[in-house]
């Protein structure tokens, strides 16, 4: 006779017996107990509250008593008599109010001028030839500044200070930069605004150039420009 049902029985018993004997060891080290005594007790005497008036309140009721102090009326009502008295005791006060729009009115007016680094006059009186002449290398791939006037991708720039743009002899000009020069000629301020942003100034053009955004860059690179004169034009 085989053996195997009766193991099978016995392992099926077996495991039924531990089962059995891990649940009430469980049930044993996690029984929930009664506590005997609360861990908090909350203590509620109504008396106390109806015999507050009488005596001296608790903190709990004083605090209580003391919160909507703050926000009584008779306190909110002293206020405004402060405050409208105070412009009688300073009658002058209204005049020095007066003068204070004026003041901040100004400060728009000298913003633009600090923005930008000052007038193009102003800074071309403290302008680096040199330097400009180091910064407008970047211009040499395009342009041409020998006397010769000579075109490049771009119109020779020999005596651009006051020449009138688009007029540069045997260079084929954008419409864009020929209608510009109708209205403008190459003067200090023009060339300032034109290097800060060539497209912006005179949107269509062909000057594939982002700008210089540096006010002084600006400043040194228009005094080499007018160097390049046999007779350089006036300062402004």
């Amino acid at each position: 006779m085989s053996l195997q049902p009766t193991k099978i029985i016995g392992a099926v018993l077996a495991v039924a017996v531990v089962a059995f004997a891990i649940d009430f060891v469980s049930n044993q080290i996690f029984a929930k107990q009664e506590l005997k005594v609360p861990g908090y007790v909350v203590e509620v005497t109504e008396p106390v509250a109806e015999a507050a008036p009488a005596g001296p309140a608790p903190e709990a009721s004083s605090t209580a008593a003391a919160a909507p102090a703050v926000e009584t009326p008779p306190a909110a009502e002293a206020a405004p008599a402060e405050v409208t008295a105070a412009p009688t005791a300073t009658e002058p006060a209204p005049t020095a109010d007066a003068s204070a729009p004026a003041a901040v009115a100004a400060a728009p007016a000298a913003a633009p001028a600090a923005a930008d680094g000052g007038s193009i006059a102003d800074r071309l009186k403290t302008a680096d030839v040199a330097a400009g002449e180091k910064s407008a290398k970047v211009c040499t791939a395009c342009h041409s500044f020998a006397d010769s006037g000579a075109n490049k991708v771009g119109p020779g720039l020999w005596e651009v200070v006051n020449r009138k743009p688009g007029t540069h002899p045997g260079f084929k000009y954008s419409p864009a930069m020929v209608t510009f020069g109708e209205s403008h000629v190459w003067d200090y301020a023009t060339l300032d605004i034109y290097l800060t942003n060539p497209k912006t100034e005179v949107p269509g053009n062909k000057m594939a150039f982002a700008g210089v955004k540096k006010p002084e860059d600006r400043a040194n690179i228009i005094a080499y420009l007018r160097s390049l004169s046999a007779s350089p034009a006036p300062l402004p």
